[in-house]
């Protein structure tokens, strides 16, 4: 089930349940660009290409990770961005060390980190969700 509330001057959050398998993250960024096309005047551009980089990032780590249901949760207010994707799986998330400049794969929340948002892990019964935060200066 989608809810959503959307008005450009004021805080939105959207809810989705994603698709299981490699779709959910073409569907996250879908969903994610349409939500951010509505916040244009509130996100830097670059800071908005971020957002669906964060978003994807969160979904592939899910779907290759984790196991459906793949949730969700985006929420955008002026000059902040919440990004939550959940699954099924009870597995944290864990740092992989000893990564190489041409080993494939594992860098995926690194690459969140670059980007400037905060990474939170909330565990829960049915799974988890991995939350990441960014923020930009507002005029």
């Amino acid at each position: 089930m989608d809810t959503a509330t959307t008005h450009p001057t004021r805080p939105s959050t959207v809810h989705h349940v994603l698709p299981p398998g490699p779709q959910a993250a073409r569907a996250a960024r879908e969903l994610a660009a349409r939500m951010v096309a509505t916040h244009d005047g509130h996100c830097p551009y670059g800071t908005a290409d971020d957002i669906l980089l964060i978003v994807s990032e969160l979904a592939s780590n899910a779907v290759r990770h984790g196991r459906p249901p793949y949730r969700l949760t985006l929420g955008m207010e002026a000059g902040r961005a919440s990004i939550a994707v959940g699954d099924a799986s009870p597995a944290l998330p864990r740092h992989r060390a000893g990564h190489g400049p041409l080993s494939c794969g594992g860098r995926g929340l690194e690459i969140i980190r670059a980007l400037g948002a905060e990474i939170f892990v909330d565990p829960s019964p049915r799974g988890k969700q991995v939350i990441a935060v960014i923020t930009w200066p507002t005029p």
